[in-house]
């Protein structure tokens, strides 16, 4: 499972949680995008960029890179992106953050001599997941966070806790509907081989109910009419867990996930994902 794939998409849908990492006065604007960048002369492709609004001043934008494998030049890429997308881009921004949250914090590149000084400013701030502590003691969008690196024997039982949590605590990022949706999204992820009643019965919660699920079904039966694909709905546990992939093709291509990863991601070849999107 690509669980920096999780990340992205979650911060696509809901940019403000970021600011659960990023420490900044609690009267900066929270009304950032989040966008996938391409840098041209030479061509960089950053994933993880939170533009602020054109209004605001100063006018930071936040990078943020999440890292669940090993990469001795993660530094090196990751300090040049930027640097390069800010002289692109000089005009357009005063200042800049940057956010790196890891798995674990053996996972981080052992040589940092050449950008310990960055490393160690108040511009760069390290996350280590397995670090944060307790889960239920933790604030829920950082709890939502930490649920995507729990194992699948774990996964149930952290999911339910954050969801009963999720409705009796009020949270200042985002609404219950958004959380419970952000937390089937995960789910529908981690366990892509389950059918949808599967999923629904694990969780003790309605996908239908949630805005993923009808976002992912109403885009995923458009293109079916489209495609002449749509014959009705298919009966038995093995043909539900085929129509969910389905689904959620589409709503996966429109996250900014390639089609690649969405084969790699649902179980299924490239040439399946392709034939669906012709």
């Amino acid at each position: 499972m690509r669980r920096d794939a999780i990340f992205y998409t979650i911060f696509q849908r809901s940019p403000e949680l970021i600011f659960e990492f990023v420490d900044l006065p609690n009267s900066f604007p929270k009304n950032y995008r989040f966008e996938s960048v391409e840098v041209k002369e030479p061509t960089f492709r950053i994933d993880g960029v939170f533009l602020p609004p054109t209004d605001t001043f100063p006018r930071i934008v936040i990078f943020a890179e999440v890292q669940f494998q090993a990469d001795e030049l993660l530094y090196h890429r990751f300090f040049s992106e930027l640097q390069l997308y800010l002289y692109r881009n000089a005009a357009l921004y005063d200042d800049w953050y940057g956010v790196i949250i890891f798995a674990k914090r053996s996972l981080e590149p052992n040589n940092t001599i050449i950008h310990q000084p960055q490393l160690d400013s108040s511009k760069v701030q390290r996350i280590y997941l397995d670090e944060l502590g307790d889960s239920s003691e933790q604030p829920i969008g950082i709890s939502l966070m930490q649920l995507t690196t729990a194992s699948e024997s774990e996964m149930v039982s952290a999911a339910k806790s954050l969801i009963a949590r999720v409705k009796q605590q009020e949270n200042g990022i985002l609404s219950e509907n958004d959380l419970l949706d952000i937390i089937t999204t995960i789910a529908v992820y981690k366990f892509v081989n389950l059918s949808r009643e599967e999923v629904e019965e694990m969780l003790g919660v309605k996908l239908e109910e949630t805005r993923f699920y009808k976002e992912a079904k109403a885009e995923g039966r458009e293109q079916g009419r489209k495609e002449g694909k749509e014959e009705g709905r298919e009966e038995g546990r093995e043909e539900g867990r085929e129509e969910l992939k389905i689904e959620l093709i589409p709503m996966m291509l429109a996250r900014g996930i390639n089609v690649e990863e969405v084969a790699d991601l649902l179980g299924l070849t490239v040439e399946q994902v392709r034939a669906y999107i012709r």
